[in-house]
């Protein structure tokens, strides 16, 4: 079932099982805000249990790309279309949000972001790979991302 995520009122709905699941609620609300002020787009998640080729699609990325297998179990995903800018979204247990941009038109713009919630550790999969940029959000409290860039096709 589909769920539209409210960035005025943020909620831990599906996300429950998390221990971080109040920081991942507002990671995630972060996300809709910004897709609501820049493109007018409602941020739409399902579970990962009904969103399996999404999954294969991330995971198959991020092992062809970096071989990078995460053993956090995902909670959440979403997968749409703005302008020319394809966009899939998987939201873990651990408090991990990562996203694939890919541009539709350009392959010089297509990345992976990872963003991990306030509170939790920098995933094992992560540690020594990837710096951390830290940014504040009045939704997330503090985020810390880094990105790679996409050289195949997908």
């Amino acid at each position: 079932m589909t769920y539209i995520v409210d960035f005025k009122h943020v909620s831990t709905t599906g996300l429950e099982s998390s221990p971080v699941a109040e920081a991942l609620a507002g990671l995630r609300a972060n996300e809709a805000r910004y897709f609501m002020n820049k493109y007018k787009y409602e941020f739409t998640v399902l579970p990962a249990s009904e969103s399996q080729e999404t999954l294969d699609y991330v995971n198959r990325v991020l092992k062809e790309e970096r071989e990078l297998e995460f053993a956090a179990k995902p909670l959440e995903t979403a997968s749409f279309q703005v302008e020319n800018i394809k966009w899939t979204y998987v939201f873990y247990e651990d408090g991990l949000a990562i996203n694939v941009l890919y541009t539709v038109d350009d392959p010089k713009k297509r990345a992976v972001g990872f963003k991990l919630s306030e509170g939790m550790e920098v995933p094992k999969e992560l540690e020594g790979k990837f710096k951390f940029a830290r940014q504040k959000s009045k939704l997330a409290g503090t985020i810390r991302g880094s990105f790679f860039k996409i050289k195949g096709e997908y």
